[in-house]
């Protein structure tokens, strides 16, 4: 009777696994180019407090392997493009990559796939000839040290390998690489992967010369009239992602594959470009991110395969200031190198991961360097029409010091902040203002935010001037514009029963 229970525990223990494998999940790309890189302990110990529990690694590096060991974390590692030849050209190499990088580390790190090489095709082309059998050699290691199971193989695509993306239903993989694709699908098939593919909806708007509008590329609410329409189908696009997406899908059943699943390897919206990047900003960012994390978690799908969870890793938890190119491409994170959030992401409602542990530590202070008169109309509306409290900034009382605009206003900014509950847009001030996690609050001054103080809000109309400043009266009569975005972030937590009765 015990082992008949023991066998029934272990049944349904599978088959609650196999339900939560069908659920969209969503990770974080860990990229090490930072002039000041985190440890792999730092690193571990952000992800755990931000609840993050797949992660996708550019190489298999030791430390942070072995920082991850024991945390339950799933982790993809990678085969870096540089040893891609030795292995596609030797089993011996593949064997002794995997002997080295996956079977010192698993079962304690919870490595779940392999990414052989990163957009092979589209920029290592010379390699494309050994791709499969890299994959085959690795995966023939695995097997042959019976981790296969629970480790799969596959290869980082860029989405630009899909040609004629849209309307979805004509896309077709690039024909030049027909040699390399069906026998890479043929893998992927046969060894029960997926196809791993990088999305980037901001490159494809940037590309498009306005004919991609800017809220089709964010996932934001769209009229039914302007909804894109695959005339072949009848379906209708909401956003950029699903096209791609289901460009893939197309893509691969023209060459008569129709059961391979597709993950998103590296998808996401970059916080800050150069002049040539308008629409590199902070809110589109924690919008485009925002909406991808809720869209990915309600398992939504696309419409040519509704309810089938897209599982995504975002690009990417660490603004990366060593990375060359563009200004965009230092700013891709989720996180500074201090693991201080680029912007609190706005998911209220979506019972999710990335629940930032500072969310209820956050303060809106004045942006470095910003114009003092727009400073100090802020401040002039905030201890204004905006009813803060401001009598802490009067001569003799605690936040009277430091006598700057910029303090004063700061002060007044996270008053207005906390007295509307980290509202969403409540932290603007025509730009002046943003989000920090670093508490302002020195000496007897303590802020609204501060930990441990109860917050009481007197809806006081008295102005506090600064002997530094120019007063504006009431020219910032609008304030706050909406343009930071803050909510707080739920953690869903899936408890399973299981109830056995004899």
């Amino acid at each position: 009777m015990d082992l008949l229970l023991l066998l029934l525990l272990s049944l349904l223990v599978s088959f609650a696994y196999a339900a939560a494998d069908q659920d969209g999940f969503i990770g974080v790309n860990v990229g090490t180019a930072l002039s000041d890189m985190p440890s792999p302990t730092q690193v571990v110990a952000l992800l755990k407090a931000q609840q993050i529990r797949h992660v996708r690694l550019y190489d298999a590096d030791r430390g942070i392997l072995v920082a991850l060991a024991n945390t339950g974390i799933r982790v993809t590692v990678s085969v870096p493009n540089d040893q891609l030849l030795g292995i596609g050209q030797s089993n011996v190499t593949a064997a002794n990559w995997v002997s080295r990088n996956i079977l010192a580390h698993v079962p304690a790190t919870n490595i779940t796939s392999i990414s052989v090489g990163s957009e092979v095709l589209t920029t290592l082309p010379n390699a494309a000839p050994i791709l499969v059998s890299a994959m085959n050699f690795i995966h023939s290691a695995l097997v042959a040290s019976n981790v296969d199971s629970r480790i799969k193989v596959s290869t980082a695509h860029s989405s630009s390998i899909i040609l004629d993306s849209f309307p979805p239903s004509q896309a077709f993989f690039n024909r030049s690489w027909d040699p390399v694709m069906v026998p890479l699908l043929k893998f992927l098939q046969s060894t029960d992967s997926y196809l791993m593919l990088n999305v980037y909806p901001y490159y494809d708007y940037m590309k498009s010369n306005g004919a991609i509008p800017l809220d089709y590329a964010l996932f934001r609410p769209l009229p039914p009239n302007k909804e894109a329409v695959d005339s072949n189908t009848l379906l209708h696009y909401t956003n950029v992602f699903d096209a791609l997406i289901d460009a893939a899908y197309f893509a691969m059943s023209y060459l008569n594959f129709t059961n391979i699943p597709i993950i998103v390897t590296e998808s996401g919206w970059p916080s800050k470009g150069d002049a040539s990047e308008p629409d590199a900003i902070i809110d589109n960012a924690n919008t485009y991110n925002s909406n991808l994390i809720k869209h990915v978690l309600n398992n939504t799908g696309t419409p040519k395969h509704p309810g089938i969870a897209i599982s995504t890793y975002i690009y990417e938890l660490y603004n990366e200031d060593s990375s060359p190119g563009l200004e965009s491409e230092k700013n891709w994170g989720l996180f500074d190198a201090n693991g201080v959030p680029t912007y609190i992401l706005h998911l209220t409602g979506s019972g999710t991961v990335l629940a930032n542990d500072t969310t209820n530590q956050t303060y809106c202070v004045a942006r470095d360097n910003a114009d003092k008169k727009m400073l100090q109309a802020a401040l002039d509306w905030a201890c204004g029409p905006g009813k803060v409290d401001c009598s802490p900034l009067l001569q003799g009382k605690p936040c009277y010091e430091p006598d700057t605009v910029a303090a004063h206003a700061t002060y007044a900014f996270d008053a207005y902040y906390h007295r509307m509950a980290l509202g969403e847009g409540t932290c603007d001030f025509n730009g002046v203002a943003t989000v920090t996690t670093t508490d302002p609050s020195h000496g007897t001054c303590i802020f609204p935010g501060s930990r441990g103080r109860n917050d009481t809000f007197i809806n006081g109309t008295s102005l506090a001037p600064s002997s530094n400043s120019t007063p504006l009266g009431s020219s910032a009569q609008n304030l706050p514009k909406a343009d930071s975005s803050l909510s707080s972030l739920v953690i869903a937590v899936l408890l399973c029963t299981f109830l056995v009765f004899f």
